[in-house]
């Protein structure tokens, strides 16, 4: 089955332009998933749905590429979820992106992409590895504070106060 994929950022946007290009590629209605939220959200619930449902010889069809994937990252991940699959891809306006067809330059730019977001990985860990011994350097004490907050130590407190009095069980406290 073909299915297709549409989101725009803002419930006040609209999706009639995504959803005409799917409907042009012969896709049916019924089988198109929406969502109206930022591609920055981690829960796009229709994507996830749509993630769900496809099986094995299935094809998701976006109008374009940014519809679907937050970064370079965030669309190598979905690419090998994809092939893992064994769920085909297409964009509409990008048409070098389209694993529905066996193409040696659309291997070569999803190859490229997976190069370029492992790169992008390795420049962020670096630029953290390097904030941190900065901090470091200059006496901050990174990561979670040591013991009990003031807050969890006077709960600590009432829940030995519960248990010796009887008035709770481990397992109820």
């Amino acid at each position: 089955m073909i299915f297709g994929y549409a989101r725009v950022s803002t419930s006040d946007q609209n999706l009639d332009l995504q959803i005409d290009a799917l409907l042009q590629e012969g896709i049916d209605l019924k089988d198109i998933y929406t969502d109206k939220i930022s591609s920055m959200a981690m829960e796009r619930k229709s994507l996830a749905k749509l993630w769900d449902f496809v099986r094995e010889g299935d094809t998701i069809v976006v109008w374009k590429l940014d519809r679907l994937a937050r970064s370079l990252i965030h669309f190598t991940k979905l690419m090998n979820e994809l092939e893992e699959k064994g769920v085909k891809f297409k964009s509409i306006t990008e048409p070098f992106i389209d694993t529905t067809k066996e193409s040696s330059q659309t291997k070569f730019l999803i190859n490229m992409f997976a190069a370029l977001a492992q790169l992008e990985r390795d420049i962020i860990i670096e630029r953290t590895k390097a904030g941190l011994e900065s901090a470091r350097l200059r006496g901050r004490v990174l990561g979670a504070p040591k013991g009990l907050s003031k807050k969890n130590k006077q709960k600590a407190v009432l829940c030995e106060e519960y248990f010796k009095e009887g008035r709770m069980t481990v397992s109820e406290i």
